[in-house]
């Protein structure tokens, strides 16, 4: 399941304002770059140490890729991987689901098992 689903990496802030307005406009660095940066399972833990190293306070936000529509564009990004970037909210019905990303002792992240496997 894990291998389908793409990964957002939303300060928890961010993400209860989005419960009050219905959908989710992603984090201020979205904002500069005109589309909501998201990962696959093989990118999210190298994401989260090159752009979000010992944040805390991080939610890891999980949603079906097929369920976004023409919004979403796969384009190249570090070392010519692509990426899968949102053009616009993301509305809060296409997350699968949502989970705390804790920060261990060694500044890193501590990821769900069917994703740790990048740590």
């Amino acid at each position: 399941m894990a291998a389908s689903l793409i990964y957002h990496l939303a300060r928890r802030a961010d993400f209860e304002r989005a419960h009050e307005a219905g959908r989710y406009d992603g984090a201020r660095e979205d904002a500069a770059d005109g589309f909501m940066h998201f990962s696959t399972a093989d990118q999210v833990v190298e994401s989260a140490a090159r752009h979000r190293a010992g944040e805390t306070d991080l939610m890891l936000v999980a949603v079906d890729p097929d369920r976004l529509g023409g919004a979403l564009r796969w384009e190249p990004a570090r070392n010519g991987a692509l990426f899968p970037h949102l053009y616009g909210p993301l509305s809060l019905d296409t997350v699968a689901w949502v989970r705390p990303l804790p920060v261990g002792s060694d500044g890193r992240h501590r990821f769900p098992p069917e994703l740790a496997r990048g740590a």
